[in-house]
């Protein structure tokens, strides 16, 4: 049993030790100041092959100007705890001057936060600004499904809420 299992360490350390492929490095010999006649060796790392690489070309294009700023993912409004996380400034003009903070700035209680908790292992923000390319349109009016669980549905301020069942 012995012989077994000295014979099959052996085989592994065998086995270890010719896995590794190392190049050795080029040494120079120089020879030091006349004080001590002693001889320096310096390794040095062995050079390696690069190729050119050839920068790409970039064609210059005219960027047109634009006046709102562009929107390519759901912007979260009132967070679920009932923080402002995205001011006036940030939303377009004809949304922000529909939206009253004071009415839909509220958190979740805590029985609708822990049953979220418990359904879903997250608490999802409440209110959340969709631009139009992102909405999809049915019968019951405009709605985004956020992170592929959460439907939000827009309301007349034009903002999205979350829908009620989640919490209710």
């Amino acid at each position: 049993m012995k012989r077994i299992f000295l014979l099959l360490a052996g085989m592994i350390i065998l086995l270890f030790s010719c896995s590794k492929k190392t190049v050795p490095a080029a040494t120079t010999a120089t020879k030091a100041p006349e004080r001590n006649n002693t001889t320096i060796t310096r390794s040095e790392p062995p050079a390696s092959i690069t190729t050119p690489v050839k920068p790409p070309t970039v064609e210059p294009t005219a960027v047109a100007p634009t006046t709102a700023p562009a929107f390519s993912s759901p912007m979260i409004v009132i967070d679920e705890a009932g923080k402002v996380i995205t001011s006036r400034e940030q939303l377009p003009d004809d949304i922000a001057e529909k939206v009253d903070y004071k009415k839909i700035a509220h958190g979740f209680t805590p029985v609708q936060r822990q049953n979220l908790i418990g359904r879903f292992k997250m608490v999802p923000p409440k209110v959340l600004f969709v631009p139009a390319q992102l909405a999809s349109k049915s019968a019951k009016g405009y709605y985004c499904v956020f992170k592929k669980k959460f439907w939000y549905w827009q309301k007349e301020d034009g903002l999205f809420y979350l829908d009620e069942t989640y919490y209710q």
